[in-house]
């Protein structure tokens, strides 16, 4: 099951009718505000230095976890969900040629808590995702295989969301061996904000980017 957070935050705005836009204010516009120009700047001169390359993510401990996705991004994490700065984001993602297009920066936490308030941006910014287990597993073929199932099926399948193993995945059918599961992690319950870090003509925080152009087939997403 291909299910990444840009898919989760796709299905959130569409609940709330956003044509394009990864916010939860309706007439809140994809383009950066004023306040936010700080930010945008800051992330793209430092994140675009120091994650040029898939490479130099995985030296800072970042993974792969994802299929590319319906924008034509593939995602990266460090399990670190709670960004303290511009300089820290969660998630990072690229195209299929290796090229940096943005991040995510979450803050952990209830939806009741609310959004947070942070480096300037409008909170209306950030999109609440509920937790759910990830996984990536390797095929007696070698093949890579990226996916991820609810925390009501990993629990009742005996999983420890806090403590995820290799064998809950056995005993939901996913895999035959915990020897093929080289990730296993919950994403926890948390106010995410995507933004782009490649220039995006139709502002840093829309959903696509007209200079992307994903692969044939990209994005398909099971349900979990």
């Amino acid at each position: 099951m291909n299910v990444s957070t840009r898919h989760i935050i796709a299905a959130v705005c569409a609940v709330f009718a956003l044509a394009g836009a990864m916010s939860a204010g309706p007439h809140l516009s994809p383009k950066p505000l004023p306040s936010e120009m700080p930010f945008i700047h800051r992330i793209q001169t430092d994140l675009g230095t120091r994650f040029a390359s898939e490479a130099a993510a995985e030296r800072a401990g970042y993974f792969r976890y994802t299929n590319e996705d319906e924008t034509g991004a593939i995602s990266f994490t460090n399990l670190r969900w709670h960004s303290t700065d511009p300089a820290h984001p969660s998630q990072l993602w690229y195209d299929v040629h290796g090229r940096l297009l943005g991040a995510d920066f979450s803050v952990p936490g209830p939806k009741s808590a609310g959004p947070p308030h942070l480096w300037g941006i409008d909170p209306r910014r950030w999109v609440h995702i509920g937790a759910h287990i990830h996984y990536v597993i390797r095929n007696d073929d070698g093949k890579v295989v990226y996916g991820a199932t609810s925390l009501k099926k990993f629990v009742a399948a005996g999983g420890d969301p806090a403590h995820p193993d290799a064998r809950t995945l056995v005993a939901l059918g996913i895999v035959s061996s915990p020897a093929q599961v080289e990730h296993v992690f919950e994403f926890p319950s948390e106010w995410d904000l995507i933004v782009w870090i490649l220039p995006n003509p139709d502002g840093a925080f829309a959903w696509k980017n007209p200079l992307v152009h994903p692969s044939p087939g990209a994005g398909s997403m099971p349900g979990m």
